[in-house]
């Protein structure tokens, strides 16, 4: 494995059924609405057919370090409810997997991330900063998993009270 590349694994537990979560998380462009922190733009390319596998997803990012990260998330797999893949291009190249398993009162989320560091200062510094870096995505990854939870209570609540 290069210095530059990387794999993290992340877990989540959300007291929602696993239609919602899909939902929530597969409507990219909804991202910087939700996740602020961490998602500063993010542009869909549809393909002309609609269908959600081939929809490019440009995105503008950050975590708490000082830089942002210009990439590119394409649909490659999408199984509502059970979960979706893709493929990043850009200052990540990799692929991410987000699975959702139903339990008894919510949805198990997990998701897998597989990439090579891009963009030119993660490049050459991963060698030295790696864990930095990586803190850096756990640091992000949390953010989304308080705002997740957040987003779903909205919905779950809007849903109350027009019922």
């Amino acid at each position: 494995m290069a210095s530059n590349d990387y794999e993290f694994v992340t877990q989540w537990r959300i007291e929602a059924p696993a239609e919602l979560v899909y939902d929530i998380l597969i409507d990219g462009e909804d991202l910087p609405r939700w996740w602020p922190e961490v998602y500063l733009s993010a542009r869909a390319e549809r393909p002309p057919n609609g269908e959600t596998i081939g929809t490019r997803l440009n995105l503008h990012t950050r975590g708490w370090l000082p830089y942002t990260l210009k990439w590119t998330a394409e649909t490659t797999r999408a199984d509502r409810p059970t979960g979706f893949a893709l493929r990043a291009t850009g200052d990540f190249d990799g692929t991410g997997v987000w699975t959702l398993t139903p339990d008894a009162s919510g949805t198990l989320v997990r998701f897998d991330w597989t990439l090579r560091a891009e963009k030119p200062v993660l490049r050459l510094l991963s060698f030295a900063l790696k864990p930095v870096f990586s803190w850096n995505h756990r640091w992000a990854m949390a953010r989304g998993y308080e705002n997740l939870r957040r987003e779903v209570n909205r919905r779950l609540s809007s849903r109350a009270k027009a019922a």
